[in-house]
């Protein structure tokens, strides 16, 4: 028989750690108005609903006509550690679309958001980094992280922070470096780099090489890649268990190598046998970035005199069965290697 009992237990589907949404078009504004009180619990509640909503892309466009953006702001100051971690992963979910990014942009958020590098929870940190990381991802967002002067800052934690955030700073970096990368090689870039080549996490081996290569694209880029000792490092990495890793370092000593300084200083260190061996390799992007570095090793007399030894290893690779971009840099390297002064 039923009872007048009440039970102490909340019903099933009721969730205490969130806010009750508003029917339809009320549901954002409602908990906007939630997120502006003062009221610690009420603000926890809402911003953890604020997230589930925001996992769907029909709500970030009605969060931003709602001006729940500028209120978002407000609360990355907060004191309270939980609001500011549901504050960073509201942002970051935002920023997964471009009209998110874009918004984020023309609100001036970038700064704001640059105060929590550092802060007390991970979670929030990794929220941060994840977003500024997104934002770089189209030229705008790239421009205003450099205008924002986060370069230096993000080289400084590239340092100390954890390794799944050093994948993400690296990742930015390289979005970044595409626009400025003068500022990021005045910020010791280039010796922060040389020691993440070196480190057990691949993902981290690889944008550390891919660093150096973006940062090697100019004549003082590739002098400091001579001076900090990258070379002996990359040409370690050729033989690199993961493809990532080859086809990053082969592309980095393809870009230092271009000067005559770079050339030698790669030749020193008995390179040629295990580039020739790339040529082998199954994956495209290694044979092509092994052709592009044997075409600049062939430039220096003592490199184009090992390499006419082993001609026709690159004469194989003029008929390459996959690429046709391999087949044209197969061709300038045999010309290269052959060419007599």
């Amino acid at each position: 028989m039923a009872t007048t009992i009440i039970s102490a237990c909340l019903p099933p589907n009721i969730d205490p750690t969130k806010a009750h949404i508003a029917f339809q078009d009320r549901a954002l504004p409602k908990l906007n108005e939630q997120l502006c009180g003062d009221d610690l619990t009420i603000k926890q509640c809402a911003l953890m609903s604020l997230c589930d909503l925001l996992h769907n892309p029909e709500y970030i466009q009605q969060a931003i006509t709602c001006s729940v953006i500028p209120t978002l702001l407000v609360l990355l100051c907060d004191v309270d550690i939980t609001v500011r971690m549901k504050t960073s992963e509201a942002f970051l979910l935002i920023s997964g679309h471009a009209i998110g990014r874009q918004v984020i942009i023309e609100q001036n958020v970038i700064n704001p958001l640059s105060l929590l590098f550092n802060d007390e929870c991970y979670t929030t940190r990794l929220n941060v980094y994840h977003t500024i990381e997104r934002l770089a991802l189209g030229a705008p967002g790239t421009e205003s992280v450099v205008g924002c002067g986060l370069m230096p800052l993000l080289i400084a934690n590239l340092e100390t922070d954890t390794d799944e955030i050093k994948v993400i700073i690296l990742l930015t970096l390289n979005h970044c470096m595409r626009v400025n990368f003068v500022e990021a090689l005045h910020s010791n870039a280039m010796l922060v780099c040389k020691s993440l080549l070196s480190h057990f996490n691949f993902s981290i081996r690889t944008y550390a090489a891919m660093a150096i290569k973006e940062l090697s694209l100019t004549t003082d880029g590739k002098n400091q890649a001579c001076d900090e000792g990258c070379i002996p490092l990359l040409v370690k990495l050729l033989k690199d268990e993961e493809v990532s890793v080859r086809a990053q370092s082969c592309a980095a000593l393809s870009a230092i190598t271009i000067t005559t300084r770079g050339k030698r200083e790669t030749l020193k260190f008995n390179v040629i046998p295990t580039v020739l061996q790339l040529l082998l390799d199954l994956n495209v992007e290694i044979r092509l970035n092994a052709l592009k570095l044997i075409s600049n090793l062939s430039e220096a007399p003592e490199g184009r005199k090992e390499l006419l030894e082993s001609v026709d290893y690159v004469s194989s690779l003029k008929s390459d069965y996959d690429s046709a971009a391999v087949r044209k840099a197969a061709q300038i390297a045999e010309k290269m290697i052959l060419w007599k002064p």
